[in-house]
Order: structure tokens, then C-alpha cells, then sequence
């Protein structure tokens, strides 16, 4: 794959993410009964920049909770079964019952994984709301599944990918665009 171009660099993930965190707390009138919950991999990072950014803004704490979607997804087969997937598992320490939960995910595409976050979301408690909040969203959805936050819209051809790459993980903070 080729890197077409750098659609984010450090400067504008922080300006994103901040941006994100100020609609939340508006949307949500404070952040009471409020929980963020990213989704493993890249949204756990983001949760909890976001959980940061809220804190400086509000001066209060938000909880952060983890999703591991691995045995919600609906592309496990019997093939990829017999792989026997790594299920890293989920860390959320609060009952989520009658919360506001914003899941947070990197990119937002088909809309398959948001589907799975849901459904393993539900598994565990019945909160008041869930709201969405991604870092890019990059259309081509196959389920009607928007998100309600979002730091860049990317509108891309489906032969081009989307790579987000985050410090703690990659050693860098930037959103691409390759192609094959």
C-alpha cells in the first residue's frame, strides 16, 4: 500500500479530540451519569484522551470503560473460529445500567463494529443511552449506523484505506490515507 496523504497530523487529533469532548459535554448538559467506553484496540486511547480533555474542561472525572468486540463480530466463521481469535476482554468496572455510554472508536466505516460494541454493550447492562463518537468517519456504510460525534469526516473510494496511528501504540499521532 501507498500513503496517499496525511489527513491529521498531532496538532489536529488534539483539536479533534477537543472538540469532541466539548460536544459531549454540551449534548449531555455535564457529564453526569456518563460513561466512556472505547472500543480495542485504537478507541480505548481515545476514550481516555477524551476522559482527560473532559476532566481539564469540566473539572470532574469520567469514567472509562474497555470493549473487546472479538466474539460479537459477524465475520467469524467457522474458519477463522478454528484460528481461535484473541479475546483480550472487556474492563468496565461500573454497572453501566440507566449511564449514558459513549462508545469511542477510531474510524467508523461499515458500520459492522459498532454493531458488535452494541451488542456486547447490551450483554452487559441496559444503560440510558449510547451515543457514538469517532475519530473519522470515512462512509461506506452497510448498517444504518451514524455517529452522534465525530473529529473529521473523510469521504474515501473503497479501494483506499485508513490508517489511524496513535502514540501509544505507534510511537505517532496522525490519520493517513493509503491506496493500494
Amino acid at each position: 500500500m501507498l500513503q496517499k496523504a496525511i489527513v491529521l497530523d498531532e496538532q489536529a487529533m488534539r483539536r479533534a479530540l477537543t472538540r469532541i469532548a466539548h460536544e459531549i459535554i454540551e449534548k449531555n448538559k455535564g457529564i453526569e451519569d456518563c460513561m466512556l467506553v472505547g472500543i480495542r484496540t485504537r478507541g480505548i486511547y481515545l476514550a481516555t484522551r477524551l476522559a482527560e480533555r473532559i476532566q481539564q474542561i469540566e473539572g470532574k472525572e469520567v469514567s472509562v470503560g474497555e470493549l473487546d468486540i472479538t466474539l460479537y463480530r459477524d465475520d467469524l466463521t467457522i474458519k477463522t473460529i478454528n484460528q481461535e481469535p484473541v479475546v483480550r476482554g472487556t474492563d468496565i468496572h461500573k454497572d453501566i445500567k440507566d449511564l449514558k455510554v459513549i462508545l469511542v472508536d477510531d474510524v467508523l466505516y461499515t458500520g459492522r463494529t459498532v454493531r458488535a460494541a452494541l451488542d456486547a454493550l447490551i450483554d452487559i447492562g441496559r444503560p440510558s443511552s449510547i451515543q457514538l463518537a469517532v475519530l473519522v468517519d470515512r462512509g461506506h456504510r452497510e448498517l444504518p449506523i451514524r455517529a452522534d460525534y465525530v473529529g473529521k469526516n473523510i469521504p474515501t473510494s473503497s479501494s483506499e484505506k485508513i490508517v489511524v496511528e496513535l502514540n501509544e501504540l505507534d510511537h505517532i499521532d496522525q490519520v493517513s490515507i493509503y491506496e493500494n
